[in-house]
């Protein structure tokens, strides 16, 4: 490792210290059939200026939404960033801070965490939120596990219209989790609450999404009420931008809201790193996964701010923990903040409200035939092309424009069904122009 600083000196010294005559002796426990025997093959060390630009080539190479317009979304959006969360997100206190261990240190990280939990609670309509979780889909296996623990039952539920990638990773963790997964399959674009209501009988949880992957709003009080109705938590994955015109999930009877936070406050980043939003009502404030910082008092009876309930991943043996997290994506969650607090409950409304409009017009203007006519929509929305919908999107781009999401990747029957999204940041010229290739690129 030439790029660490130590001297031959120097490890000679440390290996004397444990009383070790080489590295090569300290990997002798292990067995040579799991050892890779040979150096990697990979191409001689570049000096950094070459370095530097070989990697300014490759990044040249990504499609990016100042480059190409695009209308792409399931599940990551291009909302718009405000500035002041880079300028808030750049201060040294936010991005170079650890885990909050030390109270007496870290107030600052502290107050953020705590005002974040506040803001997710009140978007949601829960009792209280952790610190947050890694993304959208290990939370929904979070709150699984939640479920698990709480109701003893080991059946969970997914809606067939939940992010496929959600029901993907809750699949992965099920073995590890001793859970076995019952998916619903949705019925024109949404689920059915009676077949939902048979499914529920013996589980732990139902997961359902609002609005759902297709961007079509689902029965949500009517699927929360059959879930509760067979003594499974309801659990609705939501998206933050739509919380200022939807209704809460707390509201209509749900035990957790989940979701994926990106839409609040990060940039789309190639798919991540963002950060996942978990919340529930007071019952299950134990079983809640990962950290969640409270507010008291100090000796001086100034108003403080502690890490509290932590003992769930690392500090705890493994068989009574509710989650593998062991950390939280506080900096990305501060940005969630900062934007949220940034737009306030009007400003939130708004975004929602241009969002919806803006799909309106885009389903008139393109003019194709919808996936699911009948359904009500919030941003998202699907139409037929009238051919395989990645072969229109190949040609899409060649003229500049990314014009959805392909649900041929996830769903049978679906092959020329093209997901469009549409963000307060596109405007109707850019539908306009979305309209024109379609047009062209369509069957």
């Amino acid at each position: 490792m030439s790029y660490l600083s130590l001297t031959d000196a120097d490890r000679e010294a440390m290996l004397e210290a444990i009383g070790v005559a080489s590295v090569e002796e300290l990997f002798d426990d292990i067995p040579d059939a799991v050892r890779f025997g040979r150096e990697l093959d990979l191409e001689p060390a570049l000096p950094e200026a070459e370095l530097v630009a070989h990697l300014e080539e490759l990044a040249a190479r990504n499609a990016h939404t100042g480059s190409e317009l695009s209308f792409l979304g399931a599940g990551i959006y291009d909302h718009y960033v405000p500035a002041i969360v880079d300028a808030i997100l750049a201060r040294g206190e936010f991005l170079t801070a650890y885990t909050p261990y030390q109270p007496e240190m870290s107030q600052g990280v502290l107050q953020a965490i705590f005002e974040y939990q506040t803001v997710i609670c009140e978007l949601t309509g829960m009792d209280v939120s952790n610190a947050s979780g890694y993304d959208g889909t290990t939370v929904a296996a979070d709150a699984c596990y939640v479920a698990k623990h709480v109701t003893g039952r080991s059946k969970v539920v997914l809606c067939e219209a939940l992010n496929p990638q959600v029901r993907q990773v809750v699949k992965t963790y099920a073995p590890g989790f001793g859970l076995e997964v019952v998916e619903v399959p949705h019925h024109d674009g949404v689920t059915d609450p009676d077949e939902l209501a048979r499914a529920a009988e013996g589980a732990a949880c139902v997961i359902f999404q609002q609005p759902n992957f297709f961007g079509c709003l689902e029965p949500a009080p009517d699927l929360a009420a059959a879930a509760n109705a067979a003594e499974a938590l309801p659990v609705a994955h939501v998206d933050p931008m739509s919380l200022g015109l939807l209704e809460a999930p707390g509201n209509y009877g749900c035990a957790l809201a989940i979701g994926e936070g990106q839409s609040a406050g990060n940039y789309q980043s190639s798919g991540g790193p963002h950060y996942g939003f978990i919340a529930s009502r007071s019952d299950y404030i134990r079983r809640m996964p990962g950290r969640i910082v409270g507010e008291t008092t100090d000796t001086a009876g100034e108003r403080g701010y502690v890490l509290t309930l932590q003992t769930r991943e690392q500090h705890i043996r493994r068989e009574k923990a509710t989650s593998n997290i062991t950390t939280n994506q506080t900096l990305l969650a501060l940005a969630g903040l900062v934007t949220l607090s940034w737009l306030g409950p009007q400003g939130l409304r708004e975004a929602g409200e241009t969002c919806m409009a803006l799909a309106d017009y885009a389903k008139e203007r393109i003019g194709l035939p919808l996936l699911f006519p009948d359904r009500a929509t919030f941003k998202e929305f699907a139409v037929r092309v009238g051919r395989p919908a990645d072969e229109a999107i190949r040609a899409a781009r060649e003229r500049g424009v990314h014009p959805g999401y392909a649900l041929k990747r996830d769903y049978s029957g679906m092959e020329d069904a093209l997901l469009v999204c549409v963000t307060e940041k596109r405007t109707p010229a850019d539908i306009d122009r979305l309209a024109e290739v379609l047009a062209e690129v369509a069957a």
